[in-house]
């Protein structure tokens, strides 16, 4: 049976209804934009009227009368006012328009791919959130996720940044590693290359997830704002300390968070072992520290390493000495041991007598030692005693001498680390990349949160004692003198905080290093002068104590048996 053809219609006007089709919905489109106000309008007074009605139904009978009495005097009193029927009007389309206003839907829960994210999460956690003796499981393969997640929320991407998850009270949350376990699935799942947080609340059953931000790496050595007494050592997250201080972000000021390392005679850490990979920022931390120190103390700088690292030091007020080698150091370290007798006896014999204590002993002596560990090598090689050996008087009783001491190593060299230096510095931190198991040994405890992905230079954990673990980041503090370390602002933000030179010529050849204005600091050139001492030319301490012509920093305090 032949088939019989279409019509004419449907087959050769398929363009003309298709073009029909689309003026057709021009025009609709075009017709709803130039109606739109009064579409917005009409929608609002029926949204006013439905507001009206609820309203009606919900007054007490008793006191309709009332209210209805009241709305008929407002429309005589709009009837009798000139103008009143058209603002009457003219209100009326107003709160019309208002009221019918395109609101942005509010989300009353996550969407399809945030809903599989989450039950994604609660089939991974089934393993180790469920028994096979429960009777009610908080915690099954195909059960409601909605039972133990509390609280979500998400970020633009469709990332998790925040989740509170309740767990069953069987769950081993007092042991380490049963934690370690579903903080790094939670990591694993919720996304790679963020810090995360826990918080377990084991009284509550509820572990809190939540992404921290990365802490600000712009911020340079300045002026902090701070009491006698108290050290910068950086800045952390805003909710783990209860102070702020107001600092320079480049042209901005804004408030930060700081880690305030507390010294003197009142404090339960008096000293302070920064540990790091190369290149972490242990010496940048010494020194930050040494430039907030010479504000109101004098400084003993010895860099183990010889790289010249603390050159900018040298010669300057406050700065008794600068030594890379291992003869000087034992001197300066010698020196400084006789040094902490001295106070000592001098503060007991003041406090006797029932005088105050001399300023002099006052004032606080910090003792800053970079790499003691490549010192004790090249002592034993020369078959000296190790550096580290003479710090066990300034370690002891340094608190009640106001000294303080220093002492930043790598992690290959902190087995040279002696038993005083261990026990006697409470106070530590670790910068550079480490795993939780490192930071672990060296801060007595486990950090809250996970290692981050990039690790700038400064950034790691510190613990005061028995505190808590947290985040930190040290201010930038670069060599001066290296030209290719970093910004020219934040080299010219450290020679800002350096002091003066000891002599004229000293003060000359530092203003002619800074004070060229024809080119960038990368292509300055120090002038050479012969009374300005270098990292390597630094004065021996046995030429600057041994004779009767005794002069320099170190010579203006004797030991405690030459008062006598």
């Amino acid at each position: 049976m032949a088939r019989r053809p279409l019509p004419r219609i449907l087959s050769s006007g398929t363009a003309s209804i298709t073009r029909g089709r689309e003026i057709a919905r021009t025009a609709a489109d075009s017709a709803t934009d130039v109606l739109h106000p009064l579409i917005t309008v009409i929608r609002g007074l029926r949204l006013l009227a439905v507001a009206g009605r609820q309203n009606w139904v919900a007054t007490p009978k008793e006191r309709r009368g009332p209210k209805l009495f009241l709305v008929a005097a407002c429309l005589l009193a709009a009837a009798l006012v000139p103008f009143g029927p058209i603002l009457a009007l003219v209100t009326v389309m107003g709160a019309a328009a208002w009221k019918g206003r395109e609101r942005t839907p509010v989300r009353t829960g996550p969407d399809e791919s945030e809903s599989a994210r989450l039950r994604s999460l609660y089939e991974a956690l089934v393993p180790y959130f469920s028994a096979a003796d429960d009777p009610e499981p908080l915690f099954a393969h195909g059960g409601d996720w909605t039972k133990t997640f509390d609280g979500y929320a998400f970020d633009r991407d469709g990332r998790l940044t925040r989740l509170r998850i309740s767990y069953p009270a069987y769950f081993t949350d007092g042991e380490a590693a049963a934690r370690s376990r579903i903080e790094q699935l939670l990591h694993t799942k919720s996304g790679r290359g963020r810090e995360y947080r826990f918080d377990w609340d084991e009284e509550a059953n509820r572990l809190d997830v939540t992404v921290l931000d990365a802490l600000p790496t712009t911020i340079a050595a300045q002026r902090f704002v701070t009491a006698p007494g108290e050290t910068v050592l950086g800045f952390t997250d805003p909710d783990a300390v209860s102070r702020t201080v107001p600092v320079r972000d480049g042209d901005a000021t804004a408030d930060a968070s700081p880690v305030l390392w507390r010294t003197g005679g009142r404090s339960t850490e008096p000293h302070l072992l920064a540990v790091g990979q190369p290149g972490g920022g242990t010496t940048t931390l010494v020194r930050s520290i040494a430039l907030q120190a010479l504000q109101g103390g004098d400084v003993i700088v010895i860099d183990g390493s010889g790289t010249g690292e603390y050159a900018a030091f040298t010669g300057r007020d406050g700065v008794l000495a600068v030594e890379s080698g291992p003869g000087g150091a034992l001197a300066t370290l010698e020196w400084a041991a006789h040094e902490t007798e001295r106070r000592l006896i001098t503060a007991n014999r003041a406090r006797q007598s029932g005088h105050p204590v001399p300023d002099d002993i006052r004032r606080p002596l910090w003792i800053l030692l970079d790499r003691p560990g490549v010192l004790g090598h090249l002592a034993a090689a020369d078959g000296r005693p190790d550096p580290q050996e003479l710090l066990r008087v300034p370690l002891r009783h340094g608190r009640a001498a106001q000294v303080t001491v220093v002492v930043a190593e790598q992690f290959d060299a902190v087995d040279t680390l002696t038993e005083t230096v261990l026990s006697h510095t409470r106070a530590r931190a670790v910068l550079g990349p480490a795993s939780r198991e490192q930071v672990a040994a060296l801060l007595g405890a486990e950090p809250r949160t996970t290692p981050p992905a990039e690790v700038p230079p400064g950034r790691g954990y510190v613990r005061l004692g028995t505190g808590p673990v947290l985040r930190l980041q040290v201010p930038a503090t670069p060599d001066p003198y290296d030209d290719d370390a970093t910004s020219d602002a934040h080299r010219q933000a450290v020679l800002d905080l350096l002091p003066g030179r000891h002599t004229p010529a000293e003060a000359e050849a530092e203003a002619a290093w800074t004070a060229d204005e024809e080119g960038p600091i990368t292509e300055r050139t120090p002038v050479a002068v012969e009374a300005a001492p270098r990292q390597g030319d630094v004065m021996p301490v046995e030429a600057m104590t041994d004779g009767a012509g005794a002069s320099g920093p170190l010579a203006k305090a004797q030991p405690a048996g030459a008062e006598s």
